[in-house]
């Protein structure tokens, strides 16, 4: 592995690039915060692809594409005078020693949840109104759920297990399925979404990569299916659900 110093001069290589680049690339010089923002969303999605499938070749690769986004966001912010790299770093040291007292202070933690339960308080010493306050507008929705449920956890609101926690499913079920007014029953449905992410998190499961997994089984599936269909001389769309669900087993245990 590459030493201190051998990081550092990489570090700073990349620094000079980016300079050349926003001085001399047309494509590079004509970017702003807003238009790199939908890109930045793109890198973002492909490094989290990366790391589900935990191809360490591909999250190298995509965790390089989403560092030269941090460090063009810097570079335009030096030069609206507003902050540069050397800031942005400063400040993460600043935070990262300021919510770990038990590291760079005197205080003491038994475990990893009184670690999560001091760095929310903090938060709020920081000048956060509340405990919710850093969970983004943009953040999709079952991602937002975890983070909300996370944040409310630090400071005691809490199910005692997931045991408990499955009872709260079962409730919000029975109140989405007596429930006939179809704008309410969408508000229940969403309940039982929330109740089951949470079910999930006290179980030790992240429910968005449970999802993401079966997106992708499903996928696979579909399109092992698609083809057994074509091997046929088959169209999916002439067959019936019964002949479908036939394939789709047989999809099933060719994957296997």
């Amino acid at each position: 592995m590459n030493t201190k110093q051998q990081k550092l001069d990489a570090f700073s290589r990349l620094l000079d690039i980016m300079d050349d680049l926003r001085e001399k690339c047309p494509w590079d010089r004509k970017q702003d915060l807003q238009s790199l923002r939908p890109l930045t969303l793109e890198e973002v999605y492909e490094l989290s692809d990366a790391l589900l499938k935990e191809d360490l070749t591909e999250i190298k690769k995509e965790l390089g594409d989403v560092l030269l986004h941090l460090v063009f966001y810097a570079k335009i912010g030096s030069e609206k005078g507003s902050f540069d790299i050397a800031d942005v770093i400063n400040s993460l040291n600043e935070k990262l020693i300021f919510r770990h007292p038990h590291i760079y202070g005197d205080v003491e933690v038994k475990d990893e949840e009184e670690v999560k339960q001091n760095w929310e308080k903090l938060k709020l010493k920081e000048g956060n109104k509340s405990v919710l306050s850093g969970v983004t507008k943009g953040t999709p929705s079952m991602v937002k759920a975890f983070r909300i449920q996370e944040k409310v956890k630090g400071i005691g609101f809490e199910f005692a297990d997931a045991e408990d926690a499955w009872k709260k499913v079962d409730e919000e079920l029975a109140e989405f399925h007596a429930e006939k007014d179809l704008a309410k029953k969408e508000v229940e449905l969403g309940d039982v979404f929330f109740s089951l992410i949470n079910y999930a998190r006290l179980s030790g499961i992240n429910p968005d990569s449970a999802l993401e997994k079966t997106n992708i089984k499903f996928i696979s599936r579909f399109q092992k299916m698609e083809q057994l269909a074509s091997d046929k001389n088959l169209k999916l769309e002439d067959l019936s659900l019964e002949e479908m669900d036939k394939l789709w087993e047989e999809a099933k245990v060719m994957i296997r």
